[in-house]
């Protein structure tokens, strides 16, 4: 053997045998974020590498999953008995993604069927629309367990509710064409919103106060990220409440309207800073 196959045999008291351990490492466990994520030579590790690539994949498959308006009425029936389901003018969900002016408005047909039921429903304090959005595995998920918390809150409270609307291919703007519709003193808008590499599930909940065509996002109040990793369900639920009722209480939302709660450690509660 030469002295060169010899050297190259053997391995250097200089080089060491793995790689130094990643000084974010610990951070790891106090985030979903992609951090510290180590190194295979000049490119990240195969695991690294897969677990992004099925992060994008639930990401895309939440955005295309299949709604079905109809089988999340019947659900959320036990809660409310009024459920009306409705159509945005996007007639699918490719034309809903290409095309998000039509998800802010009704269909003709739906916009009928509202205006017919609006009679008798006037004055209603809050009207409640649930849509797939960007991401129907949120709304799926989500939708039922805020509402769960929600609903019976404002019922102490002595809210008067107009039907729950279950709008497909809807963006948030909905709310406000839907919302003048009732006549309704608020408008809340429950739905998917786009899916993060690390939050495929995430629900988006928008309220505005007297909502009409026209009202931009800053007339509107919204709390992101529901969903058991983010802000958990009940406890949006808690927050909506408080939230809701200082909007009608006071006439107002969006910027104008600040949120001043905080939730109380091991419940679903909120409370108000004094």
């Amino acid at each position: 053997m030469s002295s060169l196959d010899s050297a190259s045999s053997s391995p250097r008291a200089d080089i060491p045998h793995s790689a130094p351990p990643d000084p974010w490492q610990a951070l790891r466990a106090h985030t979903a974020a992609r951090i510290a994520l180590g190194r295979a030579g000049g490119s990240l590790p195969t695991r690294e590498v897969l677990d992004f690539r099925h992060a994008h994949a639930r990401a895309r498959d939440a955005v295309h999953a299949h709604f079905d308006p109809e089988e999340l009425a019947a659900s959320l029936r036990s809660l409310h008995p009024e459920v009306v389901t409705v159509n945005s003018a996007a007639p699918d969900r490719a034309h809903y993604l290409q095309r998000p002016d039509h998800g802010r408005q009704l269909s003709h047909a739906s916009r009928e069927v509202l205006a017919a039921l609006a009679p008798a429903h006037a004055d209603s304090d809050l009207v409640i629309v649930v849509s797939d959005g960007l991401s129907t595995l949120a709304t799926v998920r989500q939708v039922e367990p805020v509402l769960a918390t929600l609903l019976p809150l404002l019922a102490e409270d002595g809210w008067k509710l107009a039907p729950i609307v279950i709008a497909r291919h809807a963006r948030v703007a909905l709310q406000d064409e839907i919302g003048a519709l009732f006549a309704a003193r608020l408008s809340l808008m429950l739905l998917g919103e786009r899916p993060g590499l690390g939050s495929a599930d995430s629900l988006g909940a928008y309220f505005t106060y007297l909502p009409q065509p026209g009202k931009t996002d800053a007339d509107r109040n919204c709390l992101s990220n529901i969903r058991p990793g983010g802000l958990a369900p009940i406890v949006a639920a808690g927050k909506l409440h408080a939230l809701l009722s200082q909007s009608r209480k006071l006439g107002i939302s969006g910027v104008s309207l600040k949120d001043d709660t905080v939730a109380l450690p091991g419940s679903g509660a909120v409370e108000r800073i004094q």
